[in-house]
């Protein structure tokens, strides 16, 4: 059942989700990743109940990600048959995600067990996101129109799909990152545009998914709904603008640390434990994606050259942005 009443379509709780939609949402633009696994421990902390947090926030996403998706599939870059079986597989466990919740019994131990569940996701998504960086690193295809689409394994896609859609239809988080990174390791020469383009349409009947079922158990709050999807597309357009002029790998590496810090605390590891695991990851982080570039024989550190004539800020290189 939908809740609406229009006195209380605005409370004191809608500036702050304003803010961290539009925060967010810039991340999104930024990585094109990161949306669900930061957004719903965002609203879990600014007291928003998990599982209204977990509805509200797949009902946005199904919104905001349709967008992208339609923008993608316009230049032709998904990879339609592969989408074909991720959707087959993702599609049913996604619905069943909330049902699972319920199942569980009194509210308070569904609260308890979906913090839980989005402190592992979480976890799981951040060495997802660690992982990516490093086979994108590895990997360096250039972008070939021409290059033919490697052969659809079904199998083993339809169970990639089923996984990450159980996992998103009951925490809302994985959408992108878990079911990305698995199909660079089923695909490694699909090409990056066809990548994303692949995982933004397969995203949109999963999230759909998800989100009507979440809404048949539990309804959705328009006061927590309207402001993510009011500060979230502008905050979206706002990276996706910006997305150019900053280092992907630098923000994927931050966004990494903010998901293992925020899972960590979800799964309620002592404050003390996660102040230096955090200080550690900061600290000691980059020297060891030092480390493992010039393993490759990258550079281990950035090197930005000065501009010429005054230019201080020569315009960034593919090189550059990935750092």
């Amino acid at each position: 059942m939908v809740h609406l009443a229009t006195s209380d379509l605005i409370t004191h709780d809608t500036p702050g989700i304003l803010a961290v939609a539009f925060l967010i949402g810039i991340v999104v633009g930024l990585t094109g990743m990161g949306g669900g696994a930061l957004m719903t421990p965002a609203l879990i902390f600014l007291g928003v109940p998990p599982t209204a947090a977990v509805a509200n926030d797949l009902t946005a996403a199904a919104i905001n990600k349709s967008v992208g998706a339609a923008v993608h599939y316009k230049h032709g870059s998904p990879n339609l048959q592969l989408a074909k079986w991720l959707i087959i597989g993702s599609v049913p466990t996604s619905f069943a995600g909330a049902w699972i919740i319920k199942a569980i019994g009194a509210d308070k131990d569904q609260q308890a067990f979906l913090k839980m569940a989005i402190g592992i996701a979480l976890l799981i998504t951040a060495v997802t996101f660690s992982l990516r960086i490093y086979l994108e690193m590895r990997r360096h295809l250039p972008e070939d129109p021409d290059r033919p689409d490697p052969r659809v394994r079904p199998l083993p896609t339809l169970i990639v799909g089923a996984v990450g859609g159980l996992l998103v239809g009951m925490t809302s988080v994985g959408s992108g990152s878990l079911i990305m990174i698995s199909l660079l390791l089923l695909y490694p020469t699909l090409s990056a545009r066809k990548l994303v383009g692949t995982d933004l349409v397969q995203a949109i009947p999963l999230v759909l998914s998800a989100s009507i079922s979440h809404i048949l158990v539990s309804g959705i709050q328009w006061d927590v709904l309207i402001p993510l999807i009011v500060g979230g597309s502008p905050g979206t357009f706002l990276g996706a603008r910006l997305a150019g002029f900053v280092s992907q790998s630098i923000l994927r590496r931050g966004i990494a640390i903010v998901l293992t810090l925020t899972g960590l605390g979800l799964l309620k590891v002592p404050p003390v434990t996660v102040g230096i695991l955090g200080a550690a990851m900061v600290i000691l982080g980059p020297v060891v994606w030092g480390v493992i570039k010039a393993a490759h024989g990258r550079p281990a550190f950035r090197h930005v050259p000065l501009g010429h004539r005054g230019d201080r800020n020569p315009a960034p290189t593919d090189e550059s942005r990935e750092d």
